[in-house]
């Protein structure tokens, strides 16, 4: 008597052999000058990134990081996913970023930052991926309804 057979999917029951993928390694998305680029966007700010092998150096709209983001607070938030793969001294980091205020736009360069050192390095998606930098923050400010002073406040209310 024959055994039983386990199918693993749907495929092998009709009788399509579904081959497994090889896992291969990825390789890195970099243009001619050896760069990887991509886009990160908070709030109502959109930052373009480029990532290269460098000293460390992070220049932001033309300007020094310090000099850009002058709050410490602002610089550690953009160099989170640096500093959690330990590539803080070995990428330089070249932005552009437009709209919204300072909060924003630190937070778009971090997002844009983690995904470019993903095309730079595919083996850091795991550790990015676990320390939250490759989802986009979709918070963004309510607008505000009419008959209200905001998006929630009333005007204060009065019996006479």
């Amino acid at each position: 008597m024959a055994e039983p057979t386990t199918l693993s999917n749907l495929g092998q029951a009709v009788g399509l052999t579904a081959t497994p993928a090889a896992a291969a390694p990825a390789k890195p998305k970099l243009d001619a000058k050896g760069r990887a680029y991509a886009t990160g966007r908070r709030k109502n700010a959109v930052a373009r990134v480029w990532v290269k092998r460098g000293a460390g150096r992070i220049t932001v709209n033309g300007k020094a990081l310090e000099v850009y983001f002058a709050r410490p607070v602002l610089r550690m938030l953009l160099q989170q996913p640096l500093v959690s793969a330990n590539r803080a001294t070995q990428f330089d980091v070249e932005c552009t970023v437009v709209g919204g205020g300072l909060s924003g736009q630190a937070g778009a360069v971090r997002h844009g930052l983690a995904r470019a050192m993903i095309s730079f390095e595919p083996d850091l998606r795991p550790l990015l991926k676990k320390g939250g930098y490759l989802t986009r923050d979709s918070r963004a400010v309510e607008r505000k309804k009419y008959g209200r002073a905001k998006a929630r406040r009333s005007f204060q209310f009065s019996k006479r």
